[in-house]
């Protein structure tokens, strides 16, 4: 019997790579996403379940039975409008999949935090999300990994000036995100979703919190 995942957030870009990734993964016989709005991705493995996150408490348990929970759940302070509506994308809704996950016993809950996530953060983008792993933390999931990818690359269908910088650098300075700021090294979303499921399939001890720096290495063990 193969594993059944759940996708929050395939409409983003690492949550479409994950989406990408999973259904080309023979391990994985059941996928559902949980969507505002429908995917344009047909798949007979495929399930798009359209939701209200503010009713997330709604799903049935047993949707979330020995599954991997994927959290790629994410939103910009410009695009949420303010503080109460990042709050509820970043934390609130994540908090309560990892809720879910816990009462009905799911596999794994593998999320997309952020470099510098720290509870105690003076910055509220960071705080939100230190509070979000450290509350996740206090769940004790059965097994729970934390990805702190620092800028994200990929297809955005958009130009972004410090992403495009930020990839150049790392392209041509390799050695610039050594040692100390390897956290701050930028990322690839499609290594993301590799790590991401390198930690649900892979048995044996995983780090708990994974930097940035550490994620393709971590995407390379699907190749093996």
């Amino acid at each position: 019997m193969g594993r059944r995942a759940i996708i929050a957030g395939a409409t983003g870009l690492v949550g479409g790579e994950l989406v990408k990734l999973l259904l080309g993964m023979r391990e994985y016989e059941a996928i559902t996403v949980l969507v505002r709005r429908r995917i344009n991705v047909a798949h007979p493995r495929l399930t798009q379940l359209v939701i209200d996150y503010e009713k997330l408490g709604e799903l049935p348990p047993e949707l979330f039975a020995e599954t991997d929970v994927y959290c790629a759940l994410g939103t910009t302070m410009k695009k949420a409008g303010s503080k109460e509506s990042f709050e509820r994308v970043d934390y609130h809704y994540p908090m309560e999949l990892g809720k879910l996950a816990k009462r009905a016993g799911a596999a794994s809950y593998l999320l997309v935090s952020s470099t510098g996530a720290d509870a105690n953060s003076k910055f509220f983008y960071t705080r939100v999300k230190g509070r979000l792993e450290r509350d996740l933390q206090s769940l004790s999931l059965r097994s729970l990994h934390l990805f702190r990818p620092s800028l994200i690359l990929g297809d955005r269908g958009e130009f972004r000036f410090g992403e495009s910088v930020a990839a150049k650098l790392s392209a041509w300075m390799p050695l610039l995100f050594a040692g100390p700021l390897g956290k701050y090294k930028p990322v690839h979303a499609e290594a993301i979703a590799g790590a991401m499921a390198a930690a649900a399939l892979t048995k044996g001890t995983f780090e708990r919190i994974i930097p940035s720096n550490r994620i393709g290495s971590m995407a390379s063990l699907l190749r093996k």
